[in-house]
């Protein structure tokens, strides 16, 4: 049985001013970091083989101080599980993008990615880490939308909506091809 480790990246300075981040490469702020030395506390009494995070370096950098706590040597960077590129709304946080294009923004053209797109593109890599590694127990450091949008696609039956918070850990496993979810945007480890 496959075991797939889903981490939020830490908490970043536009995360807290509400700032589509989208593709830009913003870093963890201290909380952040602070934030992934906690949820390396929690996975450190775990065995965890792989250990794979977007190039972004807010994931990265939560990635690189959970290994570092844990132990994990094999550590990969998988550009496919970067956040949603947000377009026009990179930057922008919502009383912004309200402002220059109004409450039907969604129905715009604004270079945004799909939700579709990016849901197709996070369950490909899940489904290749399960058929490349087997029964390793493997962690994901990604971004919200991206991990949110994968669970709505893998189990829309249990998630017609999700919220992923900063450092938060989701656990997925497959058994006879079947994804189930063990635990849920758990921040335990956080209070």
């Amino acid at each position: 049985m496959a075991t797939i480790g889903l981490i939020r990246h830490g908490i970043t300075e536009w995360n807290i001013a509400g700032r589509a981040q989208g593709l830009a490469d913003i870093p963890l702020n201290r909380e952040g970091r602070e934030q992934a030395v906690k949820l390396a506390g929690r996975l450190r009494k775990e065995r965890w083989d792989i250990m794979i995070s977007s190039h972004l370096c807010r994931a990265r950098e939560t990635a690189e101080i959970i290994a570092a706590a844990s132990g994990i040597e094999e550590h990969l960077i998988d550009e496919r599980i970067c956040e949603m590129d947000c377009g026009q709304l990179e930057g922008l946080n919502e009383a912004e993008w309200l402002g220059r294009w109004g409450q039907d923004w969604r129905s715009l053209e604004l270079g945004m990615e799909t939700a579709e797109d990016v849901s197709r593109r996070g369950a490909l890599v899940l489904e290749e880490l399960y058929n490349r590694y087997g029964n390793k127990k493997i962690l994901v450091v990604s971004h919200g939308a991206l991990i949110g949008l994968t669970l709505q696609h893998l189990l829309p039956q249990v998630f017609t909506t999700t919220y992923i918070d900063n450092a938060s850990l989701t656990l997925l496993t497959k058994t006879n091809n079947n994804w189930d979810c063990q635990l849920y945007n758990c921040v335990e480890h956080l209070v």
